[in-house]
């Protein structure tokens, strides 16, 4: 703990933190409530990593419930947005060459989409 206290905390968890002391005053059976329901939405987060859904940010949303009342899971979502800040640092520092693959990757799949639905006749509206 002493080794993470001399590094730059992200912004998200010092928020976290703010919210953690004003929610540690709160009523106990709300704090067990709001603690099932942070498991529900982590849950429902790892359900998404298989399925149709956005798992990630649903994760993260489940873990920053979820840390305000243990501290396995802000070491979690810590761990977690350390990652992404830096895989989008890594996106941003990159060679115009992987940008240019990246930006075309998205385009390819976009079109691939829109020819299975216009090949498959698949109904994008409803009714």
């Amino acid at each position: 703990m002493a080794e993470q206290e001399g590094r730059e905390r992200l912004p998200l968890i010092e928020r976290v933190r703010a919210r953690q002391r004003r929610h540690r005053q709160r009523n106990r059976v709300y704090r067990v409530a709001f603690a099932a329901v942070g498991f529900v939405v982590l849950l429902a987060g790892v359900v998404m990593l298989v399925t149709p859904g956005p798992g990630i940010p649903v994760i993260i949303l489940g873990l920053g419930m979820l840390a305000l009342e243990f501290a396995w899971a802000e070491r979690w979502l810590e761990r977690i947005l350390e990652k992404a800040e830096a895989a989008v640092e890594q996106v941003a520092q990159g060679s115009p060459l992987q940008r240019a693959a990246l930006v075309g990757l998205g385009v390819v799949s976009v079109v691939a989409l829109g020819a299975i639905i216009f090949l498959w006749d698949v109904p994008y509206f409803p009714g």
